[in-house]
């Protein structure tokens, strides 16, 4: 089970860390990807990261302010979010892929989720 945490509220420009753990089981063993929901729209993919950590891919709306990383040790995985815009506003989710091949951007492949934390930046 997957638990993301580190939302809250913050000033345009502002900064947040998003975080994944697991309760049980190892993230290592997953593709993980960070997906975010507005209300009203669609979950979309925001940056997703190989189980190695190796690799990563970031959605052109984030490229240059979000980075994801892991620590497999910790069994965790992160979302540095700087240079918050309002339109970051949404609830986030973490997903983790069973398949090892490549970074999918579809929330449809993602096989387990967890409960979303919410980001809100003030104008």
């Amino acid at each position: 089970q997957l638990q993301a945490y580190g939302g809250g509220l913050v000033q345009a420009g502002g900064s947040l860390r998003l975080s994944c753990a697991a309760s049980a089981g190892t993230l290592g063993r997953y593709t993980m990807g960070w997906f975010r929901q507005a209300p009203g729209k669609e979950r979309e993919f925001v940056a997703g990261i190989s189980w190695s950590g190796s690799s990563t891919y970031h959605a052109d709306s984030v490229k240059g302010r979000f980075t994801i990383s892991r620590d497999n040790a910790k069994n965790t995985v992160y979302l540095q979010m700087n240079s918050l815009k309002p339109e970051d506003t949404a609830v986030y989710f973490c997903a983790a892929d069973r398949a090892l091949g490549g970074i999918p951007t579809s929330h449809l492949v993602y096989d387990f989720w967890g409960q979303g934390t919410l980001v809100t930046v003030s104008s």
